[in-house]
This record gives C-alpha cells, structure tokens and sequence, in this order.
C-alpha cells in the first residue's frame, strides 16, 4: 500500500472521483456509481468505507439523501488506518466495534454539532461563510462551493436558505452535507477534521499517522438511511462559480433570479447550484 504523496494545500490537480469502497456493512447497497450507499434495513451494518485512501487535504463529502424515522441516532463520520479490503468481517458499528480494533477515528454527528455563534460573530461569519474558500489550519484550502447543501427552491425554501447563510441548519438534516479530511503536522501525525455545512468544526482527533494510508469511514446509522458522494473540485474557482456567488450575495432569495435580465441557463445554475 502506497502511502498518500501530496502536501497539504497542494490539492491543485484535478483527483480522481471520490467513490465508496466495494467492501461495507451487510445492509448497504451501492448503486452502480459507487457514489450513493443506502441501508436497506435495520439500524445497522451500515458502515462504509472511501474505495481509495485520502490524500493530505482531501475531503470525503457526503450529502444526508433520505432519512428514517423510528431510530435514535444519526451518521457517523471518521477516518481508519486499517484496509478495508483485508477486513475479515466489516463490523457491525463503527462505534464501538470499528474503533476497538484500533486505528480508526469515529465521532457521531449530532443535531448540536454546529458552532453556536455569539452575537458579535455574525458579522465574521457571514463574511467568512461567503469566501469561496475553506482554510483549515493555513495549510488545506478547499472550494467552499460544493462544501454546503442547497434546497431545492419551493413554497417554504427561504426558510431553509436563512438557515444555510446562518450555518443554523441541523447537521443530521436531509440535504445537509459532512466532510471529513486530514491535516498533515510537522511531527509526522496528522489531525482529523470534519466540516459540516461549510463550516470546520476544529480537529477531532490528533495524532493520526500521517504516513499510512487513511480511508474515509462511513456509518450510515439509525435514522440516516441513504447518503451520496459529493464531488470537489480543487484548484481556482471556475468563472462560472465566482459569477454565480456574485449574483447570490446581491438577492434576498434564489426565487427573485427568476426577475434578472440574464440567460435561462445562468438562472438556472445560480438557483439550484
């Protein structure tokens, strides 16, 4: 196994689609992209893993598809050092099971697991959650673009639009979307950060080793029933994207594009992008 050979803030090249590994619990099906995992029953043997190791500064991305009601719990989310395919049996849970064979990092992703901003931090995010880019520790740079869900626009999605320009909207939520990465240090370890809805929530485990590879891990748990891969392109933001954020930061909500004097397509990209 070849360890992963980029530098963190390096991700300048286009990588290879990030996809789930052929290896997963007993009740997930894939479809045949290898991009959306769904659990068919139980609240079990859901958990999933990247089909390729990270490389420094990488996210897995996914987006909450369909929910389940019925069930106490919610995605979890981590990194493990173990391979996927030389796993004689894929455990039952993530936590604990995964993480009691050692090398594997796993947090639950709870309805609290936003920051609660203060008063005085609204101004600073919102200029902070309008920047095309996430830093993460000055050293990964990621396209916040494809980093936050977006609703699709309907009787009631100026609600779900406040929601997302406050960073407020639930991370167990349909249509919200969490990331997990790995930051390299300077002393060879690495720290795990998940990001929810654009935002990092800060390292959740330290002293990962940065030289073995690292899969992304999947649980897709209790009431979170299906999930889908998001795709990030790295590099510079494209014209498209940067016209598109442009127009969005000048209306109140997505349905007022359709009054602008511009290109159906254009519209349709600011709308639903």
């Amino acid at each position: 196994m070849a360890a992963p050979a980029a530098a963190p803030g390096s991700l300048h090249r286009q990588l290879p689609p990030t996809r789930f590994h052929p290896v997963h619990g007993a009740n997930v099906c894939l479809d045949p992209s290898g991009t959306r995992a769904t659990r068919l029953e139980s609240f079990a043997n859901g958990v999933c893993f990247s089909r390729e190791p990270l490389e420094p500064g990488q996210i897995f991305l996914v987006e909450i598809e369909e929910k389940e009601l019925g069930w106490c719990g919610h995605l979890r989310m981590g990194l493990t050092a173990l391979d996927p395919g030389a796993l004689e049996a894929v455990p039952e849970y993530s936590l604990p099971d995964l993480v009691n064979m050692g090398h594997s990092w796993v947090f639950a992703i709870t309805r609290n697991h936003n920051r609660v901003a203060t008063e005085g931090d609204r101004h600073r995010d919102r200029d902070l959650l309008s920047s095309p880019y996430l830093c993460i520790e000055e050293a990964v740079k990621i396209p916040r673009d494809k980093l936050v869900g977006r609703s699709r626009p309907g009787r009631y999605s100026h609600l779900l639009d406040d929601l997302y320009k406050t960073n407020a909207l639930p991370p167990t939520a349909r249509k919200s979307r969490i990331g997990v990465l790995y930051a390299p240090r300077p002393d060879g370890t690495a720290d795990m950060h998940i990001v929810i809805n654009g935002e990092d929530m800060g390292p959740s485990a330290r002293g990962l080793p940065a030289s073995r590879p690292l899969y992304a891990v999947v649980d897709v748990f209790a009431s979170t029933k299906s999930v889908r891969v998001i795709q990030v392109e790295y590099g510079f933001p494209s014209l498209q994207t940067l016209c598109r954020l442009a127009i969005q930061k000048h209306i109140v909500h997505r349905l007022a594009i359709d009054g602008l004097d511009l290109p159906p397509l254009l519209k349709n990209i600011c709308k639903y992008e």
